[in-house]
């Protein structure tokens, strides 16, 4: 049993969206999280930049003496995590590629036609071709596209607008086609947001989350080490932002909805 924080990070907003899946699948769990919403995105800045900002991050992470860390954003886990983990070897770490590509490569048919949407650095870095076919070498149809301007539309909360349905399929329309995709991995954690809009416009294609599966490799980790909290643990859920602005915090509400009562929140602004 271990009682300490699980901290969980992301390079603005987009992290967020593994919380309400830690705490379904661990609701004794309490979670710092940090959000760098001064600093975002990550996903078009240089690999020096990213690594930087990341060692920063984990720093913070270690002074609060976190059990385990969580990078909920594929732009770190891509061009960072490895760096951070050897820094800090004691301290048990997931990212959101090596999951969601596990279960891309074990839940897909050969056949299917997969279509990885992530930001210019996650592109760039081709981990998910990677990590995908270490696990299944005959997964042959796997297509990237980076798709840079919806972080900063998603982080300004223009989801449910037209603006966002025309940016989506200005990225989207001729990739799906050309490419005759069937499956979108949605290798950012900002996407989830906009997985309604997909599901509209695209309702014939399957979407997979690294959010969720992120959160599910934390579960299973913390299981097989034996790091489970106890039942009872009354701490607080702590989230920090370089910016602590509305839209920080309006998303939390958003996806939290009237557990953010419940669920013993503190908000806090951070300057790194």
């Amino acid at each position: 049993m271990d009682n300490r924080y699980i901290g969980v990070f992301d390079s603005g907003v987009g992290g967020l969206t593994s919380v309400p899946y830690i705490m379904r699948m661990l609701p004794d769990e309490r979670i710092i999280f940090f959000g760098d919403t001064a600093r975002t995105p990550y996903g078009s800045k240089a690999a020096g930049t990213i690594r930087q900002f990341t060692e920063q991050i984990g720093s913070f992470m270690v002074e609060n003496d976190v059990k385990m860390m969580v990078a909920a954003c594929n732009t770190i886990s891509a061009v960072a995590l490895d760096d951070l983990q050897r820094k800090y070897p004691h301290i048990p770490m997931i990212g959101t590629i090596r999951p969601t590509a596990k279960v891309v490569a074990r839940d897909c048919r050969e056949t299917d036609r997969i279509g990885i949407m992530a930001t210019k650095a996650t592109v760039r870095s081709e981990s998910y071709l990677k990590r995908i076919r270490e696990k299944n070498p005959g997964m042959k149809h796997l297509y990237q596209i980076a798709c840079p301007a919806f972080v900063p539309l998603i982080e300004e909360g223009i989801i449910d607008h037209e603006i966002m349905d025309l940016t989506i399929r200005y990225y989207l329309d001729d990739f799906i086609e050309k490419h005759g995709i069937d499956t979108l991995v949605l290798a950012c954690t900002h996407y989830p947001l906009i997985s309604g809009n997909l599901k509209r416009l695209y309702p014939g294609v399957k979407l997979i989350s690294s959010s969720e599966e992120a959160a599910t490799a934390l579960k299973i980790e913390l299981e097989r080490r034996d790091m489970l909290a106890g039942p009872g643990n009354d701490r607080e859920n702590i989230f920090y932002a370089s910016d602590l602005s509305d839209n920080f915090l309006n998303m939390i509400r958003l996806l939290l909805g009237d557990d953010v009562e419940r669920l013993n929140i503190r908000f806090k602004n951070l300057d790194l």
